[in-house]
């Protein structure tokens, strides 16, 4: 930053980029920004972080005299995207305290791992009365990008039902004022649909084949013997980018996992859905298969809000995965009775040596602090627990380094986040010893990072299942879904179990998710997993879209009249308590929620 006079500027983005960047190069006699020729390219690098904050008058304030910090998309709710650079952040962090560490993105992970008939969706499709198929909705999928050449996505005329795609890996002509990311139009992919290469006109490939299959299951027109669950909606397609290296450095990020993806991208591409459907005037429903375990499960957290806030837009659903963690031995629940008590807590790690990331929860009325001891009984003392300190240790037998951090009260709950790492940890029982300091509740739950996101073989000594619904699943608002197989109507063997730790029962509802067919870009497969579960559940909630919206049955609906829909008429076992922590409040039925509207 320079040292020299300078006029306040409002830095809201209403300007264009350049005109922007000549304010910032004018009023702060810089030649560059921040050693960047163009906003972009500082966007674009590596060494930028991103982070969401509240556009409060506080922050305003705050970034009124640090030109490094540049604040960008305004999202839903009153959110702002901002970015600054790595070598700036330690004063931030040291600015700002626990409310950084809210604001700082999770890294989100896939959930992946003839289905419409048991969701009841089959049968509304070929109700003649009823005559729900999706038109004039759209579906929005936030993922890994789609396969656009497929027939399933194709009218008959060979052109695409793809209303447009945000890619946020690539550069060129972004939307809006995302400053990441191109757009491609529909036009755009109809005039490479019509040519001989057609990649070379629009550039977007899905080399995973999660997006293209999960679309394909919500959306997918009729192909021989296969139906997506609303075949006359249209698509929104948005492309996540990699997270950051700071974000993947940050949570321990295994090296070789390519699908990881910053909250903050997948909030804005719920963004680009949403504006994209005022822009043209429809209803969206708006699939999110990905989740992760970075953060308090409690619905407090910034990422957890924004989806608190779309949940109310009419004319938008939005669902949401709730995870395939209950089997992975990824969480532990434990409580204390008193003050001075503590309690141990084993984590093995298997034969491979790996780095553990562990995250601690315990309410506003409780103060925690942890000690910890090596396979070898090298001992980390205990460390007190003091707002916003961080302790390193680097250990003599094991050649493992134990970082311990302490963040409360944390915005929103007032509750404490303690963070625990082991870097090369070696093989064996590690114990986190649980001190008392201050005991009211007692109770405290500890996550390790979603399957894929940690190294194979580092588990809890005796998790528990519960509590492992994945964020943002666990935001207040947005439809959950956990899954179940179609075949014997038992719940799917690793979908998360709730609650939230607000508490709040989750999952909401059931959907099929094992052995579902859909098609990738090699061909027709099936799909386990909540993600898929979700795919099916988004199709459903276009179906109550165009019967509520756009055939002007309920006008004002948005995810929370849907949610209730979708609850009344659930399929429940009989002799069952609901809701409960596997199934939520049942097995999604849409025949049986059109039903259950003419008892009414």
């Amino acid at each position: 930053s320079c040292k020299c006079s300078y006029t306040v500027i409002d830095r809201k983005t209403t300007f264009t980029n350049d005109i922007i960047l000549y304010i910032i190069r004018t009023e702060y006699n810089m030649d560059s920004f921040d050693g960047f020729s163009t906003l972009d390219e500082f966007i674009e690098s590596p060494d930028t972080v991103d982070f969401i904050a509240q556009n409060s008058v506080f922050f305003r304030d705050y970034i009124r005299d640090k030109p490094y910090i540049f604040s960008s998309t305004e999202l839903v709710g009153g959110y702002l995207l901002a970015y600054v650079n790595r070598d700036k952040l330690n004063s931030v962090i040291m600015d700002l305290g626990s409310a950084f560490v809210t604001a700082e993105s999770k890294v989100l992970g896939l959930l992946g791992r003839q289905a419409l008939e048991s969701a009841g969706i089959m049968q509304v499709q070929q109700q003649p009365f009823l005559d729900l198929r999706g038109q004039g909705v759209i579906i929005g999928i936030i993922d890994t990008g789609i396969d656009y050449t497929l027939n399933t996505f194709r009218y008959e005329d060979g052109t695409s039902k793809i209303i447009s795609v945000y890619d946020q890996t690539a550069r060129g002509s972004y939307p809006y004022d995302f400053n990441i990311g191109v757009e491609y139009t529909r036009e755009q992919i109809n005039e490479a649909l019509k040519s001989e290469n057609p990649f070379s006109i629009v550039p977007q490939t899905d080399t995973v084949g999660h997006g293209t299959f999960l679309a394909s299951v919500a959306a997918g027109r009729q192909n021989d013997e296969y139906i997506g669950a609303a075949p006359d909606s249209e698509l929104i397609i948005v492309k996540l980018r990699k997270a950051r290296p700071y974000y993947l450095e940050k949570y321990l990020i295994p090296p070789e996992q390519e699908n990881a993806y910053e909250s903050s991208a997948v909030m804005l591409g719920v963004e680009y859905i949403i504006r994209k459907s005022r822009e043209i005037g429809r209803p969206a429903a708006i699939c999110i298969g990905l989740g992760t375990s970075f953060g308090g499960h409690d619905g407090f957290s910034l990422l957890e809000e924004y989806y608190s806030e779309v949940s109310k837009i009419t004319g938008i659903c939005i669902c949401i995965a709730a995870g395939n963690e209950s089997q992975a031995r990824h969480h532990f629940g434990g409580i204390l009775t008193e003050g001075g008590e503590d309690q141990r807590v084993e984590l093995r790690v298997g034969g491979v040596p790996g780095s553990v990331y562990i995250t601690m929860w315990n309410n506003e009325s409780d103060r925690f602090s942890v000690s910890i001891i090596s396979p070898t009984g090298e001992i980390v003392g205990r460390v007190p627990a003091k707002a916003g300190s961080r302790y390193e240790s680097r250990l003599i037998l094991e050649r493992s380094t134990v970082i311990i951090e302490y963040y409360f009260p944390e915005r929103g709950s007032g509750a404490q986040n303690t963070v625990i790492k082991i870097i090369d940890a070696t093989p064996g029982i590690w114990t986190v010893v649980v001190h008392g300091d201050i005991v009211l509740s007692g109770e405290f739950h500890m996550w390790l990072p979603i399957t894929g996101f940690v190294t194979p073989g580092i588990e809890f000594v005796t998790p528990s299942p519960n509590y492992t619904v994945t964020m943002p699943s666990t935001a207040i608002g947005p439809i959950a879904i956990g899954a179940y197989n179609p075949i014997d109507n038992s719940i799917y063997a690793f979908s998360s179990w709730g609650p939230t730790r607000l508490p709040i029962a989750a999952p909401d509802l059931t959907a099929p998710g094992v052995g579902v067919s859909g098609i990738y870009p090699g061909g027709t497969g099936t799909m386990d997993g909540t993600s898929v579960a979700t795919a099916i559940a988004t199709g459903a909630a276009a179906l109550m879209l165009q019967w509520g919206i756009v055939n002007r049955n309920d006008i004002a609906m948005s995810t929370f009249q849907i949610r209730a829909y979708f609850i009344r008429g659930a399929s429940r076992t009989q002799g069952f308590l609901y809701p409960n922590s596997q199934w939520g409040f049942g097995r999604l039925n849409l025949m049986q929620t059109f039903q259950s509207m003419i008892q009414e």
